[in-house]
């Protein structure tokens, strides 16, 4: 169930950027890495992520010994979508170096299987 969390916040966060990038997105990110992201959407995702991560504590085992699981699980949904992104703007500087739009069209429109597990790999080395 806690490598669940690691796809829950990567994913989460993914989401969440893009629905708050979309809807409220004025402050470019980062212009030359990935020039749709924005500072908004980065909290937003942040933010999301989190909110995920503690939604999914609910179907948890309730044997742990953490005083509040609760916040717990926002500290660490937060955590993992930071690192996400991290992971996602790292995967855009290596596209960006090679000059090629995506890893792939196995998935259309996420940049292909690698960025959508991007922060898996990022995390194994």
């Amino acid at each position: 169930a806690t490598q669940m969390l690691i796809f829950i916040s990567a994913w989460g966060c993914d989401y969440m950027c893009y629905l708050v990038g979309r809807a409220i997105g004025k402050h470019k990110m980062t212009p030359v890495l990935s020039p749709k992201k924005s500072i908004e959407g980065a909290v937003g995702g942040i933010i999301g992520s989190a909110l995920m991560v503690r939604f999914m504590e609910q179907f948890q085992d309730k044997s742990d010994e953490f005083s509040n699981p609760a916040v717990f699980c926002a500290i660490i949904g937060a955590c993992g979508g930071f690192i996400s992104m991290f992971g996602d703007l790292s995967a855009s500087a290596i596209k960006r170096q090679y000059q090629i739009k995506d890893y792939g069209n196995l998935i259309p429109g996420h940049g292909g299987i690698m960025d959508r597990f991007a922060v898996l790999f990022l995390q194994h080395r």
